[in-house]
């Protein structure tokens, strides 16, 4: 009698597994527990000056890029395009925008910046 239990038990895990892995596939359910991320297009308030080209590593999902851009975005002065893929994201920017600030917005989400290098770089004159 209780290896019955025991048996209806595991089924019943095993079809809640299976359940949540069809989601997953159909795309239905992310692997960040995701998709209430919203992502409204950032502009800038002036010219590009420059970008960034930040390597990251543990995206796993376009919900993982879209945390990662809606941090970013949340800086004064930078927007983001983040490719989970590829691992990157290129950080336009309208005003000086401190690194430590931008790895720290990617890191505190729990992934990691592997580095961050200048992509390129326009001066306004006064």
């Amino acid at each position: 009698m209780v290896d019955a239990i025991i048996v209806v038990i595991v089924f019943i895990l095993l079809l809640f597994a299976l359940r949540s892995s069809v989601k997953r596939f159909k795309g239905e359910k992310t692997c960040c527990s995701g998709g209430n991320v919203k992502n409204a297009d950032k502009h800038l308030d002036g010219p590009v000056i420059g970008s960034y080209k930040v390597r990251i590593s543990g995206m796993h999902c376009d919900n993982c890029a879209k945390r990662i851009k809606q941090s970013v975005d949340s800086i004064d002065g930078a927007v983001a395009d983040v490719d989970w893929k590829e691992g990157s994201a290129v950080v336009r920017y309208d005003r000086s925008i401190d690194e430590s600030v931008l790895r720290d917005k990617i890191q505190v989400l729990g992934y990691k910046v592997e580095s961050i290098s200048v992509k390129s770089t326009t001066f306004r004159t006064p």
